[in-house]
């Protein structure tokens, strides 16, 4: 690896809109990643413009144009939120055509969740909105089995701890309930893996379908499952103004 002007792996990839840096480090543990021919490994650095950086067997490269691109995708279940699945699981990006560019997904969704999605080649942006101080809310439709009672919407209304760690108060409310189940709006402050899920079992809930409507400001509005839309300059502009 070339020493003079080298810089670290997940910062090549971040530049280049191919990985986010968690994504990044993800690929480098798993030997995904090599540089002139051999695996590398956290921490390591490269010169984009000299040594050869590999991702399972594809050349990454600085993208030909400087500017960005910004896509918000209505997801649907059943597909992974990742660039590449050595599964063979459906990725979120099959549903993004080429001419798009190179983008990725900023935070996840699991594979039997659905809804808004951001993805993007601006890496920057990307590492500032899935930092867990960052405090653009998001917004979930969470249908549960049976009646929610109010001791258990308090609960998830309080900092409950989530594998270890005490979560920031989730705004609850029901906003809508039949014999067949609850509906339940949740808002996030905070990502954590598969939080609505967990939360919802440590007060003896189910959840059937999960469905995330907006992104701060980014909503989905009428964009049908599995379609997806450049954002608009004001949406940008409010993504890269938040804090």
């Amino acid at each position: 690896m070339n020493a003079d002007n080298s810089i670290r792996l997940q910062k090549i990839f971040t530049d280049c809109g191919v990985l986010s840096r968690r994504a990044a480090e993800a690929a480098i543990l798993a030997g995904e990643v090599t540089v002139n021919g051999r695996v590398a490994s956290l921490g390591d650095k490269a010169d984009p413009e000299v040594d050869t950086i590999l991702y399972n067997g594809t050349p990454v490269r600085r993208p030909a144009e400087q500017g960005h691109t910004y896509i918000l995708l209505n997801k649907p279940r059943g597909y992974v939120t990742t660039v590449h699945d050595p599964q063979g699981r459906k990725c979120v990006l099959d549903l993004i055509p080429p001419e798009c560019g190179r983008v990725y997904p900023v935070g996840r969704l699991d594979m039997i969740s659905e809804g808004a999605l951001l993805l993007t080649n601006d890496g920057d942006l990307a590492n500032r909105l899935t930092h867990p101080g960052h405090e653009i809310p998001k917004v979930y439709r969470v249908k549960v089995g049976g009646a929610v009672s109010e001791e258990q919407l308090a609960l998830l209304r309080s900092p409950l701890e989530i594998d270890g760690y005490r979560i920031r108060p989730v705004e609850t409310e029901v906003t809508d309930a039949t014999e067949n189940g609850t509906v339940l709006k949740m808002t996030l402050f905070e990502g954590r893996n598969r939080q609505i899920r967990k939360m919802c079992a440590a007060v003896g809930l189910t959840v059937r379908r999960l469905n995330r409507v907006s992104i701060g400001k980014l909503r989905l509005n009428n964009l049908p499952v599995g379609k997806w839309r450049y954002l608009e300059e004001s949406e940008i502009s409010y993504l890269k103004k938040s804090r």
